[in-house]
């Protein structure tokens, strides 16, 4: 089965042992608005709403990217964490265009393992 944004909110909530209702209190959402989301019935909630699930599921660094990259498959938009850095940088604008025409995926993978200063990651197949 394919992991989506619902599927991994509720495997990271009952990780937690929250219940769907406290859950939802804890948001500021109606229960039923709130297992809409689970079940993909409704969409991921905004930015905001999205860093307090974070914080209230103490989601890791690692689990946080997964969950803004399932959040931005089922918008079928750019993950919610990176529109605004985007917006905020012009050369990270001019770098995307850039590598959009000409970078292959070991261009990037080699740009990753500079940043990342940790010698080999590989964050595809």
């Amino acid at each position: 089965m394919e992991e989506t944004f619902g599927t991994f909110l509720r495997e990271k909530r009952k990780q937690r042992e929250i219940t769907v209702r406290a859950m939802a209190g804890l948001v500021g959402l109606a229960c039923g608005s709130y297992c809409d989301i689970e079940s993909g019935r409704r969409k991921p909630p905004s930015q905001k709403m999205l860093n307090k699930m974070i914080q209230i599921l103490r989601l890791s660094d690692t689990d946080k990217e997964i969950l803004y990259d399932l959040a931005g498959d089922a918008r079928a938009a750019a993950p919610p964490d990176l529109p605004q850095y985007i917006n905020d940088n012009q050369v990270v604008r001019v770098a995307l265009r850039i590598a959009k025409e000409k970078a292959t995926d070991d261009d990037w993978q080699r740009f990753i393992n500079a940043l990342s200063g940790r010698g080999q990651l590989k964050c595809w197949d």
